[in-house]
């Protein structure tokens, strides 16, 4: 196996330095797929698996200015290697949460969310009344996307995989405020007509699956709409008709966390302004974490098998 727990020294606390105890780390797509070597960030090995995640300080540098111990801290970028008990990290690598917000939240505050966040800010300009139409309304992102939305007055179509639990997920997601939950066989039926008599037809299209599934929602966008790739869980390519791109005008983007993070480094407001939106949701009540299973540490080997199976509807958090 690729993993081992491991015993290691705390390193020595620099001056601008944080030592930090880990409280809560998930395991996302993105850190399997970091750990295969199929991801654009790579860690130097041996590394510390986990991109996100949530720690208190300890104890900081004589030179950190922006934290103290007792803070919360999340991970400023990816790679930061988040499951383990202990670390000491450079101040820079670090943000501070409040820490009147649950634990799991937290935890899962700086992926998903925020993706969610910005695929719905960022490409087209929605309003209240308006709609979205997404593929695996089930992930992370997913379950984020349909109480954000729900927050600011705009509808959202979620498609899902057919599975055996089927009745129980779409009870789920319609308790999180989705509008409308369908099966991936549901797109191609003449029944979708019903459900845009009573919502527009979405501007926006949320894909991390890709293949036929994309293609599908497609069909549903108006004229001049946006389809944003964040994922592609089918491992198969964006299929478009030429008489989408000519006659419809669709527009084909995609996102990616970690660059907008890297294109936004200078400019603080702009992440402290989507932070403190999230936190704000979160308080309310209107943004909760993704459905979870608590795992220790020394469990994780379940917890990553657990991870990797088909129609997963629970994200695995280890417990530190």
């Amino acid at each position: 196996s690729l993993f081992r727990l491991k015993d290691l020294e705390v390193a020595e606390l620099g001056d601008s330095d944080v030592h930090v105890k880990m409280m809560a780390a998930p395991i996302n797509p993105a850190d399997i797929n970091m750990i295969q070597g199929t991801y654009a960030v790579l860690s130097p090995l041996p590394a510390v698996g986990g991109n996100e995640g949530v720690g208190e300080v300890l104890e900081v540098g004589r030179r950190v200015a922006t934290l103290k111990p007792g803070d919360w801290v999340i991970p400023a970028g990816p790679g930061l290697g988040t499951w383990r008990t202990q670390g000491v990290f450079p101040e820079e690598t670090l943000l501070k949460v409040p820490s009147d917000i649950p634990v799991l939240c937290a935890a899962t505050l700086s992926v998903n969310p925020c993706t969610a966040y910005r695929m719905l800010a960022d490409f087209e300009t929605l309003a209240p009344g308006d709609s979205v139409i997404q593929n695996a309304a089930n992930s992370g992102v997913g379950q984020a996307v349909i109480q954000i939305a729900k927050a600011s007055g705009i509808k959202t179509i979620n498609v899902v995989r057919a599975r055996p639990d089927l009745p129980k997920l779409v009870e789920r997601l319609m308790a999180l405020g989705a509008d409308h939950v369908i099966t991936e066989e549901m797109l191609r039926k003449p029944e979708m007509k019903d459900i845009f008599k009573s919502i527009p037809k979405p501007r926006l299209a949320l894909n991390c699956v890709g293949g036929k599934s994309t293609t599908e929602m497609m069909r549903h966008l108006q004229p001049k709409g946006t389809v944003v790739t964040y994922g592609g869980m089918a491992k198969q390519p964006v299929m478009v008709p030429v008489s989408a791109f000519i006659f419809r005008d669709l527009r084909l983007r995609g996102f990616w966390m970690t660059q907008w993070k890297k294109d936004h480094a200078q400019d603080q407001e702009s992440l402290a302004s989507m932070m403190d939106a999230l936190y704000q949701l979160i308080r309310r009540g209107q943004l909760t974490a993704p459905a979870c299973t608590e795992v220790p540490l020394q469990d994780y080997r379940a917890a990553l098998e657990a991870s990797m199976k088909p129609f997963t509807s629970s994200k695995q958090i280890l417990l530190l």
